[in-house]
Order: C-alpha cells, then structure tokens, then sequence
C-alpha cells in the first residue's frame, strides 16, 4: 500500500492523535502534581536542606522532610519528585530513611492506590524522635567504643596514663550525659513543655 493509499485511511491519523493526546495528559498530570510552594516555603525547604548538610544529613532527605512538614496535605512520591526537581530514586530512597527514623509515616487516601506520605505535626514529638535516633546512631556506639579502649589500654603491656586518663574524662561525660538524657526522656511531652516555660524557675530549686 502507498503513502497515498496511508492517508486516505481514515483512521491513519489516528496513531498521532492518539500520541498527541497521551503527551497532553502526561504534562497534565505534571502540573496538577507539582505543588505551587509559595515563597516562603521555598525559603523553608532550601534553609532545612542546607541546615541539613551540616547535621550530616543527606539535602534531599531533609528537604522532603520540610516540604512534608510546610504541606497541609500527604504527598505521594511524584509529587514530591515534581516539586523539588530531583530523581525518583532519590526520593524513594530518602522516603526509606524517613520512615526509619519514625518521623514519617505512610498514609493512604480515599480514591488513590499509590502510597502517600506525611510527617509528624508536633514540633516536639519530632525533634524528641530525631535526638532519641541520633544518640542511638551516634553516642551509643561511641561510648561503647570508649569502653573497649579503656579495657584494652589498662590490660596494654605498655602504660600510657595520659590516654587512659583523657578516654576516662571523655566516657564520664558521655556516659552522664547519657543518663541525664535517659531521665529526660522518660518524661512525657507535655511536662517537657512546662519544664522549657519555667525557664529560670527550674534552676532556682536546684541546690547551686
């Protein structure tokens, strides 16, 4: 069949059309999913990434945490791609983190199979979660790295009292530091709320 023959096919079109309209829907589909961030917002967001390199967290991570936390509503994944521009993986990779951390969980929607994600809304849970994580990641194991240093040092062959003497300085405070914090966070959210409004208070009922 020739070209000209091809063309008075009517449904030869067709194809095109189809195409046309598929491409249509797609970049539809975009702009409904990405958010328009208002500027302050995109203050927000940016400042949380930035601020989250220098905790030693990943940007991404925490700029999803903070578009999670800015937005009224949960966002599924595309949305959150869309919005803050950056890969797919990355951000099924970040959602991953989150989620272990505690401070975002997965919701579903009425109407909408794909997974949607939230964060938590009080200011203080959260940041109570983040410090729990971070001492668990981060203090404990150094702790138990100094205790292994101390035992190993004082059964060494050779003594070296000015190192046993700075590992014994630096577990003391760790370790203190680490039941101070375990008494704290014993304590339920709405006390820690009174305690942080009394303020001068709190200190005067100490014996210094």
């Amino acid at each position: 069949m020739t070209p000209r023959h091809l063309l008075k096919q009517k449904n030869f079109k067709f194809p095109l059309a189809h195409s046309l309209f598929s491409v249509y829907s797609v970049l539809t589909e975009m702009s409904e999913a990405t958010l328009q961030l208002s500027p302050v917002q995109q203050k927000f967001i940016l400042h949380w990434g930035e601020m989250g390199t220098r905790w030693g967290i990943n940007r991404t991570v925490a700029q999803i945490h903070a578009l999670l936390y800015i937005w009224p509503k949960p966002l599924n994944a595309e949305q959150i791609t869309l919005t803050l521009k950056v890969a797919r993986s990355n951000v099924s990779n970040s959602l991953r983190e989150l989620t272990g951390w505690g401070i975002v969980k997965n919701v579903q929607m009425m109407g909408d199979r794909r997974d949607h994600f939230e964060t938590l809304d009080d200011a203080w849970e959260m940041f109570r979660i983040i410090i729990d994580e971070r001492k668990r990641r981060e203090m404990d194991p150094t702790l138990e790295l100094l205790r292994d240093c101390l035992e190993e040092q004082k059964k060494a062959r050779t003594k070296d009292a000015h190192t046993e003497e700075r590992l014994e300085g630096l577990h003391e405070f760790l370790e203190s530091a680490s039941n101070c914090y375990a008494r704290v966070a014993k304590l339920p959210t709405s006390t820690l709320r009174k305690l942080s409004r009394m303020g001068d208070k709190v200190l005067k009922l100490l014996p210094i």
